[in-house]
């Protein structure tokens, strides 16, 4: 049996190497599309975002935040990202909780939620920009050095609702003129409680009225603060401005209703919920402004360039049903006066 080699010239040999050619180049070419679909497009910003509470409490709020981002052309999702970190109402938690955000090498730093959550992020980091909002004076707490010119990482946005905690004492002795002695309720771990039982205090002298004030480690403190508020009637509950007290409106509703008491709150959320009145600032448009500022850095302004936005809007609640059901008669002036009045 005799094997027959073919010869160079041969056309049959040279068709079969083309086809084995165009075979190799049509697989590397597939080899590289897969390669091409499967390298990961570019990585989107991720915004840190430090939160006092959890979730649930905070979605009115988170979705004002996100409007703010949308304004400034950022959906979570589509083209940034957005890592949390949850206090869940515990503020010695914020310190290490900003750390493991500036460990992740976040783009930005979000930290809404009060003064507490403002000075965590500060300390944390001195590079990466931050947008904080809250209800303090900003310069005062040491937070930026100046509103229109902030220098450093920080800026952001501020309510001033702290600076009105007085102003609920003097609305709650108007619809209850008879009252001599008003128990506060304030948060001993917050900066700002100092300055707000000052002005309470100076505010209480005026009206010739007495205080009574109660500090609030935690959930359980709440229960005995309205006993024994409402155990020495004629009396009324005032809450200074902090956020821990804002998140659970509800729980502060369900202890006023049940013990008789009429109290006042910073958030609208507390008479919506059937507590008597709130006077504090919109945090939804504090939050949305927030956001908006987060958005802008994530596109290349800086802090620095960025004012302290201030919200100077802030609002009256009252609602009536809550009034006669506690007998307390609202004074017309006072109705006019307010913003809301739910009846």
């Amino acid at each position: 049996m005799t094997t027959q080699r073919r010869r160079a010239g041969d056309p049959r040999s040279a068709s079969r190497l083309q086809r084995r050619q165009i075979l190799a180049w049509l697989g590397g070419a597939a080899i590289g599309t897969r390669g091409a679909r499967a390298q990961p497009g570019p990585a989107q910003p991720v915004i840190g975002y430090l939160g006092l509470e959890a979730p649930e409490p905070y979605a009115s709020r988170l979705a004002a935040f996100r409007d703010g981002l949308a304004e400034a052309g950022f959906v979570e999702g589509r083209n940034v990202a957005i890592a949390f970190r949850w206090a869940e109402g515990r503020y010695e938690r914020l310190p290490d909780l900003a750390r493991e955000l500036v460990e992740h090498r976040v783009a930005v730093l979000a930290a809404p939620g009060g003064a507490p959550v403002a000075l965590a992020a500060k300390a944390a980091t001195a590079t990466i920009p931050i947008v904080f909002e809250m209800g303090g004076d900003p310069v005062a707490l040491g937070v930026v050095q100046d509103l229109a010119r902030p220098r450093g990482n920080l800026t952001g946005v501020s309510s001033l609702s702290v600076e009105v905690s007085r102003k609920r004492l003097e609305f709650l002795h108007e619809a209850m003129p008879a009252t001599t002695t008003f128990a506060v309720a304030f948060n001993p771990t917050s900066p700002t409680a100092p300055s707000q039982l000052q002005s309470l205090h100076e505010a209480a002298e005026i009206l010739g009225v007495r205080l009574r004030p109660s500090p609030v480690a935690d959930e359980a403190d709440f229960a005995p603060i309205f006993a024994g508020a409402a155990a020495q009637p004629p009396a009324g509950l005032v809450f200074t401005s902090d956020p821990y007290f804002a998140l659970r409106s509800r729980l502060l509703a369900d202890l006023a209703t049940r013990h008789a008491l009429p109290a006042v709150t910073q958030s609208r959320d507390f008479p919506l919920a059937g507590g008597l009145m709130s006077y504090g600032g919109d945090f939804t448009q504090t939050h949305r402004l927030a956001g908006l500022y987060a958005g802008r850095l994530l596109k290349g302004e800086r802090p620095s360039d960025l004012p302290v936005q201030l919200v100077t809007k802030v609002e009256l609640f009252v609602n009536l049903k809550a009034a006669a059901a506690l007998g307390v008669t609202v004074p017309p002036a006072l109705l006019s006066a307010a913003d809301t009045v739910l009846e």
